[in-house]
């Protein structure tokens, strides 16, 4: 476990130097020239303030910021544009909300991520996600939406950006019922956007739409298993019920179903694997005197586990990624027990095992996006946790081979 750890922490170490690929973007400094670039896609989650570009792929690694670059974009990918904008910095939390309906502005600049560009663009900027727009090249400006307490103390909502859109998206195939009912999200304001660029006959770029084409939403793979487990049973009643098992090898099977999350260039997963494991070993303890006769113990332990976990990847290639994952373990025991018996099977007494959770911690390489294999080792789990004076260690380490079928 501690060599699987430190593993983890130099994988993490090294992680700065082999995610993330440059791609071909550019970027329009303060004098309008233009720079045909590599530029580093780290996918942000929130605005930068600067990025990291290449001149050529074989060039050395540069930095350039907010107060060189008006704008800047990754071909096909995604675009950000400088501005000064008022921004509301009204407080979302509950517990703090204003009693103020109208929005508090203060000026900042930004470099605002382009979600539709057209006759009417759409923006998103600042840490709590908020969107501006503009039509025509005007201004641009927010969209209203903050939340408030009214004078009876109960939480209200100022949803003034559907009066803005109403005023500057109008459009005959657009219905004030549309505007009415606008929800303040992301594909709902993108949604609106491009149907308004479309009726206004002008040509225009969703580029979430690019995003999304380019991103898997998830992959179902194929997991077969080499097992090593081992099984300690403990007793504090009599000393011959004492027992190691030993380690042994075994076969498993898994289906993993992974859902990539839509941030951070598809390094982060959720993942869940229904798996068939089992684990049978019998130890002939010899003649012991308490008993006066030979004795046998014979454990048979099938589960089906069920993983629940977070991965996250480390880009070496186009064609290659390493990564861990951690994952909370739901286990359903199906006909398990350890047996004591004499040699001649006479005098058996059963303990049947109960159902335990664990964790679950593994490091793996996956090639062409189809092949992978991982090292898991599982936590130790107590299966006669169910009973008094009784105790257990069962451990897992197992070599997982994977198959993506898409």
């Amino acid at each position: 476990m501690k060599k699987l750890l430190l593993f983890f922490s130099v994988i993490l170490t090294i992680n700065s130097y082999s995610q993330i690929s440059f791609e071909k973007g550019y970027y329009i400094d303060n004098s309008q020239q233009k720079t045909e670039c590599y530029i580093r896609n780290n996918d942000w989650s929130s605005n930068p303030t600067n990025f990291k570009y290449k001149l050529s792929e074989n060039d050395e690694i540069k930095t350039i910021g907010i107060e060189s670059v008006k704008e800047f974009g990754i071909y096909n990918i995604a675009k950000y544009t400088r501005a000064i904008v008022q921004i509301d910095i009204s407080s979302d939390n509950i517990n703090e909300l204003s009693r103020n309906k109208n929005p508090e502005f203060n000026k900042v600049q930004f470099f605002l991520k382009v979600l539709v560009e057209g006759k009417a663009n759409l923006y998103e900027g600042g840490s709590d996600k908020k969107f501006f727009y503009n039509v025509d090249n005007s201004t641009i400006e927010q969209l209203i939406h903050k939340s408030y307490k009214n004078t009876d103390d109960q939480i209200d909502v100022n949803n003034e950006f559907r009066i803005q859109l109403w005023g500057n998206l109008k459009c005959p195939h657009i219905s004030m019922d549309v505007f009415s009912k606008l929800d303040y999200r992301k594909n709902s304001l993108i949604n609106l956007f491009s149907e308004y660029n479309k009726c206004s006959n002008s040509d225009f770029l969703n580029y979430e739409a690019k995003q999304e084409s380019k991103r898997n939403v998830f992959n179902l793979n194929l997991r077969p298993r080499i097992n090593s487990a081992s099984l300690i049973i403990e007793s504090e009643r009599l000393n011959y019920e004492n027992t190691d098992f030993g380690n042994k090898m075994s076969f498993g099977f898994g289906i993993e179903t992974e859902f990539i999350l839509p941030f951070n260039k598809n390094k982060w997963a959720v993942i869940v694997e229904p798996t068939y494991q089992n684990f049978k070993a019998i130890k002939a303890k010899g003649y012991d005197s308490t008993i006066s006769g030979e004795l046998i113990a014979e454990a048979k332990y099938t589960s089906i586990e069920i993983p629940l976990g977070i991965r996250h990847y480390f880009f070496l290639n186009k064609n290659s990624k390493i990564f861990i994952n951690a994952s909370f373990i739901y286990e359903l025991t199906l006909k398990s027990r350890v047996e004591f018996s004499m040699a001649d099977r006479s005098g058996i007494f059963i303990k049947d095992f109960n159902s335990s959770n664990n964790l679950g911690f593994g490091i793996g390489y996956k090639l062409f996006d189809k092949y992978s294999i991982e090292m898991r080792y599982n936590t130790t789990r107590n299966v006669l946790a169910n009973y008094t004076k009784w105790n257990s260690e069962y451990k897992t380490t197992s070599v997982i081979f994977g198959y993506t079928i898409f």
